[in-house]
């Protein structure tokens, strides 16, 4: 008999390696995979390609006017990873840039941004069998989602991470300690801004990667799964 379809939604902190796990847990149980994430800095890159940003302040009135030409969407690789477009045009390297993390929690935390990245997200979910991260997967976009994981890690395990990252794309300029402060001054954002802050749902199982290793936390995903989908 075929399992039940649920929906699955991540939550946490930043370079928690939230899209990592996620993208592996949707491949290996055949679920469509949506980066969150990846929206709000597309919509980050938007802004700082047509001049919306000044510093830490954004043009908000030219970016909600903005907001029906920005069209986002996932389209799979040769290799079948999900790589993300903006109107069209392959965005992927670029909203993983410095320049991108740096300013995506001050457009984020925009309630009009954020209920128009919600709407869209509610809809690519509505026939469920869907892995989804972000920051309010769990509280605001699917209250009722089946399993939701709240995933955090040590502030320094995280900045270590992303500045690995960095390094392997090719960064050779960002500093460890500029990422931390990129790092620490997110969760400060994400936890405090008044329209949907980070937190952990209710009923959220709590994911503390920092000295798992990426089988030991897929196997503690996988475990769930079965045990929700039996």
């Amino acid at each position: 008999m075929e399992k039940k379809k649920i929906t699955i939604a991540l939550d946490g902190y930043s370079s928690t390696g939230k899209s990592t796990m996620a993208k592996a847990l949707a491949k290996k149980i055949g679920y469509a995979y949506i980066d969150t994430g990846a929206m709000y800095r597309t919509v980050t890159l938007y802004c700082l390609d047509n001049n919306l940003i000044d510093g830490d302040t954004v043009n908000e009135a030219a970016l909600e006017a903005a907001l029906p030409e920005i069209h986002i969407t996932f389209k799979a690789n040769d290799e079948g990873r999900s790589e993300t477009y903006l109107n069209g045009v392959n965005v992927e390297q670029e909203i993983r840039s410095m320049r991108v993390s740096s300013k995506v929690s001050i457009i984020a935390a925009l309630g009009f941004v954020r209920r128009d990245m919600v709407r869209q997200q509610q809809a690519m979910g509505r026939d469920k069998g869907i892995v989804m991260d972000g920051r309010d997967i769990g509280t605001v976009v699917f209250p009722g989602a089946e399993m939701k994981v709240f995933v955090t890690a040590d502030p320094m395990v995280r900045a270590q991470r992303r500045f690995d990252e960095l390094r392997g794309k090719g960064d050779t300029t960002t500093t460890l300690e500029e990422v931390l402060a990129n790092v620490t001054e997110r969760d400060r954002i994400d936890t405090t801004r008044a329209e949907s802050p980070l937190r952990q749902a209710d009923d959220a199982l709590v994911l503390d990667n920092s000295h798992m290793t990426i089988a030991e936390q897929d196997k503690w995903l996988m475990d769930h799964f079965n045990r929700l989908t039996q």
